[in-house]
């Protein structure tokens, strides 16, 4: 639970009593590579943090196609937090693209955490606004930048990913069909 610690350590002012407590309620668990971490469906209890692998956040059109609209690191906090929040079943499935080990933050964890760490109310906004500035940017680019620009970008924000994932995946990503993405790759080389 190291790389969980230092992660907390570096967003807030935490003691090792407090990280003692709040992870005392956490358990490290490992997917194997493209198992489902959660479902759509049903109520998310958990927030995931992802020690190694890589979890791809996938959603499921009316006709049934998937899409993916997100994908998780190392070192990141995961979840269906909108559904997570308002106590509703989630759309979306998260699966492990890699063999992937997470702390499981339970429900409970993380209500403790808002009602007894110093500064937990503090943690909870900073990973909010995380993924808030995510999604917004990932809105604005969708829209405003062409496909070609998304595809030059995708790299800052998931570094490594063309070695991590299928092409498929992160043409499903960048909101455009794998044909377009060998041409986009083929006009770069």
């Amino acid at each position: 639970m190291e790389q969980i610690r230092q992660v907390m350590k570096s967003m807030i002012n935490i003691s090792e009593e407090e990280l003692d407590g709040f992870l005392g309620q956490a358990m490290i668990k490992t997917f194997k590579r493209l198992a489902s971490i959660s479902r759509p469906n049903k109520v998310p209890q958990e927030i995931y943090f992802i020690n190694q692998g890589m979890i791809r956040v996938i959603v499921n059109d009316q006709k049934g196609n998937e899409h993916t609209i997100h994908f998780a690191l190392e070192n990141q906090f995961i979840a269906d937090y909108s559904c997570f929040m308002q106590k509703q079943p989630s759309l979306y499935t998260l699966q492990a693209l890699e063999t992937t080990e997470v702390v499981v933050l339970p429900r409970s964890a993380i209500e403790w955490g808002y009602a007894h760490l110093k500064e937990g109310q503090k943690m909870g906004r900073l990973i909010a606004e995380f993924y808030f500035i995510y999604q917004d940017n990932r809105i604005k680019n969708q829209y405003a930048r062409t496909a070609k620009q998304r595809y030059d970008s995708i790299t800052e924000v998931f570094p490594n990913i063309h070695n991590r994932v299928p092409q498929h995946m992160i043409a499903s990503y960048l909101g455009i069909t794998p044909v377009h993405l060998s041409r986009l790759k083929k006009a770069i080389d």
